[in-house]
């Protein structure tokens, strides 16, 4: 494939236009069409097509765009990580991970991972389920840690690590506090919620579908974990939340459970990978190391 040719359209999809595009790479649009023509020749597709006065892509131009990005973060990556070790003569591993292994699972990890291999820097990158999946398809990270049941990535590889279990929780003196009352029952309750991309919001939703009731009303939306248990302590409230990371709030007396009939709820965590991606870089396979004689 023509690299040159493909780096052109990568250009165009993403500014949506040729004449952009080609104002942008300094080259004449006539030279821009004419690369894309010969691109779309030699792959036997059509990748843009028109609509109005501007292009679109076609559903092959979409896909090869999608691809052609991964294929030119991968490049940038290369080019960091050379960059890295020509200065300072040690790797980097990036992270990326859900906010409770990142908050409640990871820096234990990392402190010792730390003390066995100290010239290793770490970087990790807390975000959804969604944006960590993204981040690793895209090279921004060299593995993820997520929590999630399904809608795996067929381009990643997940290795279960271990289930956590989860609780629903209210303000400690909410009337529902210690109680047993139904699913249906206890989505009438106003609920603080995860930004769109959350698995948790995600798992929230199709557990409803699944016992064939109404989602929970968004009381409030917050983009954490920890900022979402701090509303439930001060006064507001029922959310889905991870065990390991309520049950603190719960000895103090500032939250409590409520217990959902005939439910009880875990989730995996998950390590992910890219697949059929080798070799790896040595502080790769220092940390999974690390991760599988912690966890086995």
């Amino acid at each position: 494939m023509n690299l040159h040719a493909l780096r052109l359209f990568t250009k165009v999809a993403e500014l949506n236009s040729v004449s952009k595009a080609a104002q942008a790479l300094m080259i004449s649009q006539p030279a821009v069409t004419i690369q894309i023509r010969n691109l779309e020749k030699e792959l036997g597709l059509t990748l843009l097509e028109s609509k109005g006065r501007g292009i679109t892509l076609t559903q092959s131009g979409a896909f090869l765009y999608k691809q052609a990005q991964r294929l030119f973060d991968l490049e940038i990556d290369i080019e960091n990580k050379v960059e890295q070790l020509k200065n300072t003569g040690h790797e980097e591993l990036q992270i990326a991970s859900t906010h409770v292994p990142s908050h409640f699972l990871l820096p234990k990890l990392l402190a010792h991972f730390k003390q066995v291999y100290p010239t290793t820097h770490i970087h990790l990158k807390t975000a959804n389920s969604q944006q960590v999946i993204e981040e690793l398809l895209h090279y921004k990270a060299d593995l993820a840690f997520i929590v999630k049941e399904d809608g795996h990535h067929p381009d990643i590889h997940y290795q279960f690590l271990m289930n956590l279990d989860y609780w629903f929780i209210v303000p400690y003196n909410h009337s529902l506090a210690g109680q047993t009352v139904s699913l249906s029952e206890l989505m009438q309750q106003p609920f603080v919620t995860r930004e769109d991309g959350s698995s948790t919001k995600e798992y929230l939703n199709a557990l409803c579908k699944v016992h064939k009731i109404p989602p929970p009303k968004v009381g409030l939306q917050l983009d954490g974990i920890n900022e979402s248990i701090h509303a439930i302590a001060a006064g507001f409230g029922t959310m889905l939340a991870p065990s390991i990371a309520a049950s603190s709030f719960i000895q103090q007396q500032q939250i409590a459970r409520v217990f959902i009939e005939n439910i009880d709820i875990q989730r995996p965590v998950y390590l992910c990978t890219r697949k059929n991606e080798q070799p790896h870089s040595s502080s790769f396979n220092n940390f999974l190391h690390i991760i599988h004689e912690t966890t086995s």
